[in-house]
């Protein structure tokens, strides 16, 4: 089994935290959302993981270092492909190339999920969708009676489906997958000039390739501030709920108190504080006289008279006397001064 993370994209609906991050190595829970994505595809997986492909832009070196250890670390081969121009996600898919043969899937890295993942030989491949309510801003599919998808609509304008594609995608045999996406490339089948996952999908479906939906029990988006902090609640209750404890040992508490459930880093200290639930705060960080819950703050971050609730806060950040809900970027500076 393979997979392939597509990761390329600009995050901007996330700025300003990925003006300096890519928004999959942005930290929920103390760790990255692309760390937590093939973690737990490779933990409920009933296949063997042996190769990782990160499809990325120009992240750098050290981003690339990173990627390749977390393949590493679960036991799988990592490759580093890149695409450096925004070509849609047929494109992005067909940047890893080289591993679109036998079992593949494919996640693209905004998306968290707790889901069903049986992979039965039953069928050529599964899309795993969620009901919402309202489907017009996502991709959903069409079922026939038996149960099988048999066609894609992007953003639909009038009610077709209620299902919509989270973004994780299995193939049997990724080599079919591999020829339709370079017929779309060769045939300039496009949309606005991106070429797009679906359209391939859907030329899968009319040559006979069986897709069934995949049922996801929950869906965490990390698209935007509001719905990261609350994928940030939820992946602390995940993690709480498995006895997992992320509050390091290090942690200095001063006159304070930490209300599960939290993640609190290395080397943090906390005086005149209560902090708690659903917060994350970063390695290194120092809170003085404040009061935060429900919040996401990364590493290296000073804190001082604050009441925080629903903020998300970048690293290397001072803040203080401030108000309550806060979306602040990396390596800035807010004080009353």
């Amino acid at each position: 089994m393979k997979i392939i993370v597509p990761m390329a994209g600009r995050g901007s609906r996330l700025r300003p935290h990925t003006l300096t991050t890519p928004k999959p190595l942005i930290p929920v829970g103390g760790k990255p959302i692309v760390h937590r994505l093939v973690a737990d595809i490779a933990e409920v997986c009933n296949e063997k993981i042996t190769d990782i492909g990160f499809v990325i832009g120009d992240f750098g070196a050290e981003v690339e270092a990173e990627l390749l250890q977390v393949a590493a670390n679960l036991g799988a081969q990592g490759h580093i492909f890149h695409q450096l121009e925004p070509l849609g996600t047929a494109h992005a898919v067909l940047c890893a190339e080289p591993l679109l043969s036998g079992k593949v899937v494919v996640a693209f890295a905004d998306t968290l999920f707790k889901a069903d993942f049986s992979l039965s030989d039953s069928a050529d491949g599964v899309l795993w969708v969620k009901q919402i309510e309202d489907p017009s801003a996502f991709g959903v599919i069409q079922m026939n009676a038996a149960g099988e998808i048999v066609d894609f609509v992007e953003k639909p304008k009038t009610f077709v489906s209620d299902l919509a594609m989270i973004g994780i995608y299995y193939f049997k045999d990724a080599a079919a997958l591999k020829t339709e996406l370079n017929y779309l490339i060769d045939n300039n089948i496009s949309k606005g000039g991106e070429y797009q996952l679906p359209d391939a999908l859907r030329r899968l479906t009319e040559k006979g390739i069986r897709f069934v939906p995949g049922e996801v029990k929950e869906w965490l988006d990390c698209g935007n501030k509001a719905v990261t902090v609350e994928t940030n609640q939820r992946v602390l209750e995940f993690d709480a709920g498995k006895g997992i404890n992320n509050v390091a040992d290090s942690v200095k508490l001063i006159n304070s108190v930490v209300i599960p459930p939290c993640y609190i880093g290395e080397n943090v200290t906390l005086e005149n504080a209560i902090v708690g639930p659903h917060v994350s705060l970063g390695a290194d960080s120092k809170v003085l006289n404040a009061r935060i819950e429900n919040s996401l703050i990364q590493h290296k971050t000073n804190l001082k008279n604050v009441i925080l609730k629903n903020a998300m806060i970048g690293s290397n950040t001072v803040l203080e006397e401030a108000a309550k809900d806060y979306s602040i970027g990396d390596y800035t500076t807010i004080t009353n001064g």
